[in-house]
């Protein structure tokens, strides 16, 4: 078994065992999230980072391009459910970085309360999205928003949220649920509706849309650049 470092990513890992596996280097060693599997490597501990789980990760293994997150990061995540993703873009951003997770369902926070326990890198917050003034006492300006939030109006709240927190230079990443914005449509014509939705403000620049297939079908990662 190997451990190569992404070429282009730092702190994105693949593990080399008959196949190619993502992973991310364990921040509480020792500790699960979830059902993970966990591979010990010269006395360093992995979670395997799997695409069917995370659509992050999907958009990994379908060959992103531009990967926002590093050492040090401070992200804004929006509907951060129980943690499955954030807790391997908190082994990522490492004990320097932060994540503020915004979640409105109480079932899931409690899940989550028990991840940000062993991880003080993230911040739970119970609230709405919608809602991004609300936090303000809290949330700083981010380098990155990042949003998994199956709702119609999606497009609309990564934008609010953004135009808030998001510094100049910085990068929004939405996770588009083609069937939660219009069920009658191409999945494809409604990614392009995001895009046209976000980037007509003249604030975000479009930078690469990646559909997720065969990972998480009828969804998309999307990705902006905020110019001002």
């Amino acid at each position: 078994m190997r451990v190569k470092e992404d070429q282009k990513f730092k702190n994105i890992f693949w593990i080399l065992d008959g196949k190619k596996q993502l992973a991310t280097k364990n921040l509480v060693p020792g500790h699960r999230v979830y059902d993970e599997v966990v591979r010990q490597v010269k006395g360093v501990e992995y979670r395997i980072w799997n695409p069917y789980r995370s659509k992050l990760a999907a958009a990994l293994y379908k060959g992103m391009g531009v990967f926002p997150f590093k050492k040090g990061s401070k992200v804004l995540y929006l509907g951060i459910a129980s943690g499955t993703t954030a807790s391997h873009v908190s082994d990522i951003i490492e004990n320097d970085g932060v994540i503020f997770g915004v979640e409105i369902a109480h079932r899931v926070m409690r899940d989550l309360l028990s991840v940000a326990s062993v991880r003080k890198n993230i911040i739970p917050i119970l609230e709405s999205a919608r809602r991004p003034q609300s936090y303000s006492w809290i949330v700083p300006e981010v380098d990155v928003v990042y949003e998994d939030v199956a709702q119609p109006d999606q497009a609309k709240i990564l934008i609010k949220n953004s135009d808030i927190y998001l510094k100049k230079g910085g990068y929004s990443l939405i996770a588009v649920k083609s069937s939660s914005i219009d069920v009658t449509l191409p999945p494809k014509k409604v990614y392009r509706m995001v895009e046209k939705e976000i980037t007509s403000t003249r604030r975000y620049k479009l930078i690469e849309t990646i559909d997720l297939a065969p990972y998480d079908p009828k969804h998309a990662m999307i990705i902006f650049k905020k110019l001002r």
